[in-house]
Formats: structure tokens, C-alpha cells, sequence
């Protein structure tokens, strides 16, 4: 085998996953409109090295070659979904099929198979609640054996391509959808501590604004309570003036309780924007125990 080819495979992964990783970065601190194309972008970014995988092959020596790209098409699926994983998919088999040769179909039901195994892989390891060991050597081992049917399907001549290379072949799988995974795992560590830091930080703001806010609300607003009692003391009952100060007496009740439901903030809950407004804090939400 040819360890130069492999260092460069590896090489070329790794560079991936890093560029996903600053991606990931630029996507999340992005407005909506441009997280929608998240998919698009890191699929098409997988499938570039699908291509230069397929481009650039391992000697195993013997005149043999094998190429390693159920790598990345796995890992599109895997770590960005099924969508991503699909234009990964797409841009390998569209290379496939304009390299041609009588392996091409055969080459591209291993592309489809591989996508669907890491979809598979993916959902199971969602309702796990995360992915961990036991799906990660499931997908070794399924994306193994997509590979080896890819060759079997060609009868005699395929078994015999495969065969001294099926060892070679679980071994780059295994290691490249490790380290795969184990650099996805720490891209999203570092994504979910992140998001904590920056929630923690904006809790802290509002807590604070609010707060003081509250203060300097609350002033006021007990001196013109005490004026609304001492008025409505000269002012008959059933007036026209004693219903104003009663109305504004509960009005100003209410901002009272308003100020207390700004001293006890915990979390920060929105309301939806509607027309013209924007999003802005839903304070009795954002202070339920």
C-alpha cells in the first residue's frame, strides 16, 4: 500500500472537517435566510471531496487501487442530515457516471446504499439521544459491506478486485468515519458550550436591564399610587372622576405587578414577531418558576 495516498486521504478528510467546522460557525452566527443553504453548502463541500477521493486513489499495490469516498458521502449524512447527505451523493454519482467504465452502475448503487446507511445510522442514533460508540461501528461495518456489494455485483471479476482489498478497506473506513465522527462530536461539544456561553451572557444582560429598569419604574410609580389613594379620597363614589381613578388605580396596579414579574426573569422567552413588531421579550412567560 502506498502510504503517501493514504496520508493525503487523510490529509484531505481532515481539511473537510475543518472547513465544516468554520462553516458551522459562520451558519449558526447567520440571520435565517442564510442557515436555510447550510445544507446545500456543506453538502456540496462534502461531495468535492467525495470527487478529489475518487480522483486521487490508494495504491494497495498490484496494480490495484481502491478510493475511499463512502467516507465523506457517510459523514454529510451523518453530521448534516439526509439533505445534505443527498447533494454529497448526487455530485459523487454525477462524477461516477461522466468517469464511466462497465463499474459505474455498480458505483453508484454504492453511493445511493451508502447515504441510505448513514440516514439509517443517523435517525437510530437521534433517538439514542446522541451518537455514540455502538453507532459508529455499525456504520463502519454497513458502509463496509455497500462497499463490498458494490463490487460483488459484478460477478466473478468484482470478487476478484475485491478480495485483496477488503482488509485495506475496513481499515481506512474505520479509521476515516472515526476520526470522522470524533471531530463531529467535538465541533458539536463546542457548538452546544458556545450556545450555553452565549445564552448564559444573554440571560445576564436581560436579567440586568430588567432589573434596573424595575428600580427606576418602581419610584414613580409608588408615588403615584399614593397620589391616586389620597385623591380618590375627596372624590365621590359613584362619579364620573372616581371611575377614571379607579381604572387608573388598577392600571397602575398592574404595572406594579409587571415591575415584580421584571425582578423575577429566569429565562428569556420571546414572542413572535407580528406585522411590523419585532421580536421582543415576553416578560410573564420569562418569569414562571
Amino acid at each position: 500500500m502506498d502510504y503517501h495516498h493514504v496520508i493525503e486521504a487523510a490529509g484531505v478528510i481532515a481539511l473537510g472537517m475543518v472547513a465544516f467546522s468554520y462553516l458551522v460557525r459562520w451558519f449558526d452566527g447567520g440571520p435565517p435566510a442564510r442557515r436555510r443553504w447550510r445544507f446545500l453548502v456543506n453538502g456540496v463541500v462534502f461531495g468535492v471531496l467525495a470527487v478529489f477521493l475518487m480522483r486521487f486513489r490508494i495504491d494497495v499495490g498490484g496494480d490495484r487501487f481502491v478510493d475511499t469516498r463512502v467516507i465523506p458521502i457517510a459523514l454529510a449524512t451523518l453530521i448534516e442530515g439526509p439533505a445534505a447527505g443527498a447533494v454529497t451523493a448526487a455530485i459523487a454519482m454525477g462524477y461516477r457516471i461522466w468517469l464511466g467504465g462497465s463499474g459505474a452502475a455498480a458505483g453508484v448503487l454504492g453511493i445511493v446504499a451508502t447515504t441510505l446507511a448513514a440516514a439509517g445510522v443517523r435517525a437510530w442514533a437521534r433517538r439514542d439521544g446522541g451518537l455514540q460508540l455502538r453507532h459508529g461501528i455499525v456504520l463502519v461495518l454497513a458502509v463496509w459491506i455497500v462497499t463490498a456489494g458494490s463490487f460483488l455485483v459484478l460477478g466473478a471479476r468484482g470478487l476478484a478486485m475485491f478480495e485483496p482489498v477488503w482488509l485495506p478497506l475496513l481499515a481506512m473506513i474505520a479509521v476515516g468515519l472515526g476520526v470522522g465522527a470524533c471531530l463531529f462530536n467535538d465541533v458539536a461539544a463546542g457548538r452546544a458550550a458556545e450556545a450555553a456561553r452565549r445564552d448564559a451572557a444573554q440571560l445576564r444582560a436581560v436579567t440586568s436591564l430588567a432589573r434596573a429598569a424595575a428600580h427606576e419604574i418602581n419610584n414613580p410609580l409608588t408615588v403615584v399610587l399614593g397620589g391616586l389613594v389620597l385623591v380618590t379620597r375627596g372624590v365621590k363614589r359613584d362619579s364620573e372622576e372616581a371611575k377614571w381613578l379607579a381604572n387608573a388605580k388598577h392600571a397602575a396596579e398592574d404595572i406594579r405587578d409587571i415591575v415584580k414579574r421584571m425582578n423575577r426573569i429566569t429565562s428569556i422567552e420571546e414572542v413572535p414577531s407580528a406585522g411590523s413588531l419585532p421580536d421582543m421579550l415576553d416578560i410573564r412567560k420569562s418569569s414562571e418558576p
